[in-house]
């Protein structure tokens, strides 16, 4: 349900995409609306509110009478049913020749009369927010996790502890060791502050792996005046910087795909490092190394791009039907976009 400001400023935003040239359905779907949509809200020339809140409904026909919610609310609270959940309770007392509601029904029930708690010895699941967090500059912040590097047999495996900076693609740290201990990871980001030089709110982002919720290491963090940030539970998509990290360096050509010793993994790792920070053309930087990106430098070679296109065009201006293209970044990296701002920095890069 839309609410009508946000209707508004829906409205605005996509009138603007089609003053400067876009298309009405193209900038419907950047907002993830359709046409028909938009056509339902404009009907009459004029902004429709949502009536939804203030429809009348009539009741529905085969909704249960107060008696007999009553009635299953008796039965669930019954001593012989306390310790079972509907979906023991019904086919229970189908065998005894008796059908109140269906399980769903009885289930709804409980919910409204607050009688549906968490049940058993585990822990109740949590809804924990999404995280959010915004980089402007690099060294603000960084994603960090653990990854398994086959041994020399199959069961062994060596950790490769890897920071990134997220703004700007870099590796600012990483080791290779033979077990996972928050020790060494509290002292791998004690040495990459220390090597960075860090002295400003510094945010860190991270799963909820035994390493990353340590009382040392959290301790540590805490005394370098880091921020944590931690991913869902489950949702791996939450640190996806990092994950995606992981991937571009198995998936190498030449990754040897076991190593045979410790030092055999840290060689690697240290060529795969300097690989992808000085000489890797990041595809999500406009193709500039994360290096040159974290420097500063990107702007300056963005620029010559943009005076090689130019010239070009001028040269030949009969083969380009339009603007030439884009060789900027954007000036915020999020982790976990809201949905509005992406839509609304999807619309000004259109325009």
């Amino acid at each position: 349900m839309i609410s009508t400001p946000d209707r508004q400023a829906a409205v605005t935003l996509i009138e603007e995409a089609v003053e400067s040239g876009a298309r009405r359905q193209q900038a419907c779907v950047e907002l993830g609306l359709t046409v028909r949509t938009l056509q339902r809200w404009m009907k009459g020339g004029a902004l429709r509110s949502d009536g939804r809140p203030t429809a009348r409904r009539p009741v529905p026909a085969n909704k249960l009478s107060e008696a007999e919610r009553t009635q299953v609310l008796k039965v669930v609270n019954a001593p012989r049913f306390a310790s079972l959940p509907p979906t023991q309770i019904v086919p229970k007392l189908a065998d005894e020749g008796t059908y109140l509601a269906s399980e769903s029904s009885f289930y709804r029930i409980l919910r409204q009369a607050d009688q549906l708690k968490h049940g058993g010895q585990s822990k109740a699941p949590d809804c924990r927010p999404v995280p959010r967090q915004c980089a402007k500059a690099p060294n603000e912040l960084w994603s960090w996790d653990i990854s398994y590097l086959p041994g020399p047999v199959q069961g062994i495996y060596f950790f490769l502890y890897l920071v990134l900076d997220v703004y700007s693609r870099k590796i600012i740290a990483h080791e290779v060791h033979e077990l996972e201990c928050s020790g060494l990871a509290a002292r791998l980001i004690e040495q990459a502050c220390a090597r960075e030089r860090i002295t400003d709110l510094l945010v860190l982002h991270q799963d909820n792996g035994s390493p990353m919720k340590a009382s040392t290491f959290v301790a540590k963090l805490d005394q370098l005046g880091i921020r944590r940030s931690y991913s869902r539970p489950g949702v791996s998509d939450d640190n996806a910087y990092s994950e995606s990290l992981f991937r571009t360096c198995k998936y190498r050509p030449e990754y040897p795909g076991a190593f045979k010793t410790i030092e055999e993994a840290r060689a690697w790792m240290l060529r795969f490092v300097r690989w992808y920070n000085e000489e890797h053309k990041h595809r999500s930087l406009k193709f500039v190394s994360p290096a040159e990106r974290h420097r500063g430098d990107d702007a300056v070679i963005f620029q010559r791009r943009i005076t090689v296109y130019e010239q070009a065009r001028s040269k030949h201006p009969e083969r380009w039907s339009g603007n030439i293209r884009n060789w900027s970044l954007p000036n915020e990296v999020w982790l976990n976009r809201p949905a509005q701002d992406a839509g609304l920095a999807t619309q000004r890069a259109a325009a």
